[in-house]
């Protein structure tokens, strides 16, 4: 199975245009959130109406850079798992919604506890072993975890959500996605764990997971790479 990585469009539509061959070879597209440009809202509803043109398999979460009720949007498309649960050929899905507090000059910042709530539907401890119960979880936030090296401004200051990077520990999904730190594309680990930031599409940028299930019930990562257009 293949999945197209994608974050951080701004409503820039041509790069997804240049997805297009890319993409009818995967399996599904996971969309890290920020379908509008920065200050211009109106922007997020074509790149969302082109989004999901590019594949018919789409899990996606909103940005900072999108307003809250955009949210509506993605569900109304059917793409959206913030707060919710997705399956998909054995994969599980789930996600968060929009940034941590920091400027002030988005729409959709959020204090940590709000940004994990929207993974709350999976519990804290539930009593079973996480790593049976969530071996083929994905989880996908546009806010990347705290301490990595997804979250690193040029400053050099890590700026990722202490609660996010809780939830891995605890559940150890499989693969975390996320987006919103433009400068920190890259690849990491958390445990058992593989972390990706894929960049911002809007400056061509996107990454591919191959997975496998060697046993046929439990997932593997065998390929996690980082690409440009």
């Amino acid at each position: 199975m293949k999945l197209l990585i994608i974050s951080d469009g701004h409503g820039d539509t041509s790069r997804l245009e240049k997805l297009s061959g890319i993409a009818e070879n995967m399996d599904a597209v996971i969309f890290a959130g920020d379908f509008a440009e920065f200050k211009k809202p109106e922007t997020g509803k074509p790149f969302l109406e082109r989004l999901v043109k590019l594949h018919d398999c789409v899990f996606s979460v909103t940005g900072n850079c999108d307003e809250p009720d955009f949210l509506q949007e993605l569900e109304n498309f059917d793409i959206c798992v913030q707060g919710s649960l997705a399956y998909f050929k054995g994969l599980s899905f789930i996600g968060s919604g929009g940034g941590s507090k920091f400027t002030g000059t988005t729409p959709n910042e959020r204090t940590d506890e709000e940004l994990v709530s929207d993974l709350s539907i999976i519990p804290s401890s539930s009593g079973h072993d996480h790593d049976q119960e969530w071996n083929n979880l994905i989880v996908i936030t546009h806010n990347p975890p705290e301490g990595t090296k997804l979250d690193q401004i040029p400053a050099g200051a890590h700026v990722g959500s202490p609660e996010i990077r809780k939830f891995i520990e605890t559940h150890r999904p499989l693969l975390a996605v996320s987006g919103h730190i433009h400068e920190s594309r890259a690849l990491d680990e958390l445990g058992r764990t593989k972390l990706v930031n894929p960049g911002a599409l809007a400056d061509g940028y996107y990454a591919v997971a191959e997975i496998s299930f060697p046993d046929g019930k439990t997932a593997e990562i065998t390929s996690l790479e980082l690409f440009s257009l």
